[in-house]
């Protein structure tokens, strides 16, 4: 899960590319992701994404972000290797003093992830000093300088502010961990390159004794492993440099084979501090930001009616009662039923997809076993096999402002041959509910009348077989 699937909801809820109908038949269809609201919305999303011009917002978002990240990322490294040159710079007349250095990979990193984890403990604050702070903040002001046209394709993407902080924080880490990695590569190639003498010199009264107890406490995750890159307490009391002068100590200067074995120490130092920790501090942050935009997704504008939409039964005043047969006058079509059943042994639609049917059936509340599209695009094959597995009573919705066609009455009559009975129902169109008008039926009534088949029945309401009867009564 990423950014993207946040901005493709986003742009979809404000298409609505889908009706209520429709909605509910995608619940109907994805039954086993009920009680799974995000994976119901991101099943939704995708289903629907082809629907969404290109290039998707989505895609220019995630570019723009990550070439502005990308660009932050180099310079942090290159400031990283610059910092490091600069901390080991050495020109033969005082040695490097390691407590330079030790802030900058040790105790700088380590101030820096406490304020990180401080800033995720308070990331749902739209407005948090501590994430401001951070350089990857600056990213949205840097899109404001974007192409005008680019620019007026985002300006109007509203982020979750939760979601916009974990952003920040996360791309935070990335950039400062490119920074410790340059000054990792600093260090080593330094090392591998000049012959550098280290001490360490501090204006606060610290004995040796002290300091190595101290540095002890440092190493305590490699100590075991690594003793060579734990520095000496004799390391410790030959390389304490005091600056009195232009000269340095003797001893020191008989001993400077020996003050270059700190690089040990300052490597694995900014291994674990600068380096290891991040990562990990990256990989939370990660965590944090999907379920921030899990959080954020049932935030957006348009959820919870969608979620309802898919979820929730579409009301129906059918009654529950057997179907009731109205008898008209001689001459006129006799098999009109004005109630359907509450079950049936399928339910097919002539050209009706699949997930419709669903939604019919449940919102009539009939329940069957199979639901079949028959005609349309199916071919003779495909709707004979369906015929070939039907039996008992089948219950046939059709679209009521089609007349029947010869290859529907085809249909029927195979259908006619394998099973008891069949209900044939026109339907009208998903923005009027489905209900046909009397003149469709009508049309529908002398066609079926004009076949004579007896196992068929049409569905009529209970107005509408009143009126029939009042014309036929007139006539």
């Amino acid at each position: 899960m990423n950014i993207k699937s946040y901005v493709n909801l986003y742009e979809l809820l404000v298409l609505e590319p889908a009706t209520r109908e429709e909605n509910r038949a995608f619940g109907l269809t994805h039954v086993m992701l009920k009680h799974k609201p995000i994976e119901q919305l991101l099943t939704w999303s995708e289903k629907h994404q082809e629907k969404l011009k290109k290039p998707l917002l989505s895609d220019i978002f995630s570019s723009y972000l990550y070439r502005i990240t990308f660009t932050l990322v180099v310079i942090a490294f290159v400031l990283g290797l610059l910092t490091g040159v600069a901390l080991l710079s050495y020109n033969g007349d005082a040695p490097v003093n390691v407590i330079y250095f030790m802030a900058v990979a040790v105790f700088l990193p380590l101030f820096s992830m406490s304020l990180t984890i401080f800033a995720m403990l308070r990331a749902r604050r739209a407005e948090n000093v501590l994430i401001h702070l951070s350089p990857a903040f600056w990213m949205e002001k840097i899109l404001g300088f974007l192409p005008g046209r680019v620019q007026g394709q985002i300006k109007n993407l509203k982020i979750n502010p939760l979601l916009a902080n974990w952003i920040i924080i996360k791309r935070s880490q990335i950039i400062i961990l490119f920074f410790s990695l340059g000054l990792l590569l600093a260090l080593l190639g330094v090392i591998v390159t000049k012959d550098i003498a280290f001490a360490w010199s501090t204006t606060l009264h610290i004995s040796s004794e002290e300091f190595h107890d101290f540095l002890h406490t440092i190493a305590f995750p490699w100590r075991e492993l690594v003793p060579s890159a734990v520095p000496s307490l004799e390391l410790l009391e030959q390389s304490q440099y005091f600056r009195l002068g232009a000269t340095l100590n003797e001893e020191m200067i008989s001993h400077a084979s020996q003050l270059g074995e700190w690089w040990k120490f300052l490597a694995f130092s900014t291994l674990f501090y600068a380096v290891f920790l991040r990562f990990w501090i990256l990989i939370l942050a990660s965590f944090g930001l999907n379920a921030a935009i899990k959080q954020s997704l049932l935030t957006l504008h348009g959820t919870s009616k969608l979620l309802r939409e898919i979820n929730e039964p579409i009301i129906s005043t059918h009654a529950d009662q057997s179907e009731k047969v109205f008898i008209t006058e001689e001459g006129h079509y006799s098999q009109i039923v004005n109630r359907l059943d509450a079950s049936y042994d399928g339910i097919q639609g002539w050209a009706i997809p699949h997930d419709t049917l669903l939604v019919l059936g449940e919102r009539l509340k009939i329940i069957a076993p199979a639901h079949d599209e028959v005609g349309g695009t199916n071919s003779l094959e495909e709707d004979m096999e369906i015929v070939f597995k039907s039996h008992g009573e089948i219950l046939l919705f059709v679209k009521a402002w089609e007349p029947p066609t010869l290859d529907f009455v085809d249909y029927l009559s195979e259908l006619t041959r394998k099973v008891d009975k069949v209900v044939v129902v026109p339907i009208g169109t998903a923005e009027h509910h489905y209900d046909a008008s009397t003149k469709e039926i009508d049309i529908w009534e002398n066609k079926l009348s004009m076949l004579g088949e007896t196992k068929v029945w049409l569905k009529r309401s209970d107005t509408q077989v009143q009126g029939v009867e009042v014309l036929h009564a007139g006539s």
